[in-house]
């Protein structure tokens, strides 16, 4: 993480590297299994999933801005809510992202790019029209913290991988499977969905358990350096309650990106609680009246 003023979380830092490290080893594992399975086939595979993981990779603030429809704005067409990024990159000494608008009624934003140099906050016009200037801006130190972290680029890189399980699968079927002469061979290939369907779902899980602490890691840095948690709690309560108010069809539309989100455009219930990408609100704001009362507030 590259300095800043937002408080540091190693609890975050090793669960990103713990979960890094146990992806790349299930995907160690996924290779050399195609390797003994596909012999001559599986350069082809690695050319093809290193070139989509590295356009992935370089390019996912343009891929998941244009995919939730932000807008750049310049500082005359955004005033306000230029002013409240400023203000917080100000305090937070870091470099100020690019700074959009999408044009929805789901009251949400968040944070993508690879980098702090190649960031970008976005919020919704939605969320604009709901919020006041103090529960704005706790959103926007909550996903301030994200970039500052580079969670956002982990994440990207993690979910990443969990979709290329499925295209593995695919590649390796049409390269090998039916080409081969020899049933044994044959037979051996059938391997390779069941074990792409474990390294995809042992991923999905851990990026899961680390999304969700991302997320009660960036509620709590964001709320250290505005010094509101209250505002921050305000927003939370304010955006999940006027989630419900939203049509389920425009829900359903930004449910893919969840885990880009603030807060989660469908929230699961029972085990879908476990599968979310976000905590619970009442965890988050738990969590957060916890830090106003270490901060000595009411």
């Amino acid at each position: 993480m590259s300095r800043t003023r937002f408080a540091p979380d190693r609890g975050l830092t090793s669960r990103m590297a713990l979960t890094m490290f146990f992806l790349g080893l299930l995907y160690v594992v996924l290779v050399g299994v195609l390797i003994v399975l596909l012999g001559d086939s599986w350069p082809l595979i690695v050319v093809i999933v290193g070139g989509l993981f590295f356009a992935q990779f370089w390019f996912s603030d343009r891929i998941a801005a244009y995919s939730m429809g932000a807008r750049e704005v310049t500082p005359e067409q955004a005033p306000e809510l230029h002013g409240a990024v400023d203000r917080l990159c100000a305090l937070a000494d870091m470099p100020k992202p690019r700074v959009a608008i999408a044009d929805t009624d789901v009251p949400n934003a968040f944070a993508t790019g690879r980098g702090q140099k190649k960031s970008l906050v976005c919020a919704t016009t939605g969320l604009l029209r709901r919020l006041e200037p103090e529960e704005l801006e706790g959103v926007l130190a909550h996903e301030l913290s994200h970039v500052a972290h580079r969670d956002v680029a982990v994440m990207t890189i993690a979910s990443f991988l969990g979709v290329m399980a499925g295209l593995i699968t695919r590649i390796a079927l049409w390269t090998g499977l039916g080409r081969s002469r020899d049933n044994n061979q044959n037979a051996l290939l059938l391997l390779v969905p069941l074990v792409s369907a474990v390294v995809y779902v042992i991923s999905f899980l851990l990026t899961r358990l680390l999304s969700r602490y991302r997320e009660l890691s960036a509620d709590r840095a964001g709320a250290l350096l505005t010094g509101r948690p209250s505002a921050l709690a305000s927003a939370l309560t304010k955006v999940s309650g006027q989630m419900a108010r939203i049509p389920t069809r425009d829900l359903r539309q930004a449910e893919p990106f969840n885990a880009f989100y603030f807060a989660p455009a469908l929230s699961g219930e029972g085990m879908g609680r476990f599968l979310s990408s976000h905590p619970t609100l009442e965890q988050r704001l738990e969590r957060l009246a916890r830090l106003s009362t270490e901060l000595g507030q009411p």
